[in-house]
């Protein structure tokens, strides 16, 4: 078993600190720029930043589709992470300051892999699909971000 790993950069076109309290809101912003892959949306509780209880139902394919229940952790204000209490897999979102009050939004996707044959293959594919899952979804931000 070895771990899988996905990234994702973008820059959304609006200053770090639009950009830190958008992303961190559970209620609002985020069920908004949410890409197709994910369903079932809810908030357990919270729903700004760190300490958020978040579910959702997501969709890798029409196959591998799970059940997350996500705890908002927030190490530092730039960082933003997200753990699934029902598996391995931890997104760690982390914003630096671009030119002309953009930012740039990195996201880091980690999970334990299977083993064996479906573990190569899931390390050769996954990461691409959760790439595209990653790349949608920040540019819905930057889309709900440009709009005043």
């Amino acid at each position: 078993m070895g771990q899988v790993v996905a990234t994702a950069e973008h820059v959304v076109h609006a200053p770090v600190d639009r950009v830190r309290l958008a992303l961190a809101d559970y209620e609002g912003v985020r069920p908004r720029v949410l890409p197709e892959q994910f369903s079932a949306y809810r908030v357990h509780s919270g729903g700004q930043g760190a300490g958020t209880r978040v579910a959702w139902r997501f969709a890798a394919t029409a196959k591998r589709v799970r059940d997350q229940l996500v705890e908002v952790s927030r190490p530092d204000p730039d960082t933003l992470v997200e753990t699934d209490t029902r598996s391995s897999m931890v997104t760690t979102w982390t914003l630096h300051p671009a030119d002309a009050g953009a930012t740039t939004v990195r996201v880091r996707t980690t999970w334990n892999g299977a083993s064996g044959i479906g573990g190569f293959f899931e390390r050769t594919f996954a990461p691409r699909g959760m790439r595209r899952t990653h790349e949608e979804l920040l540019a819905r931000l930057d889309r709900e971000l440009a709009t005043p």
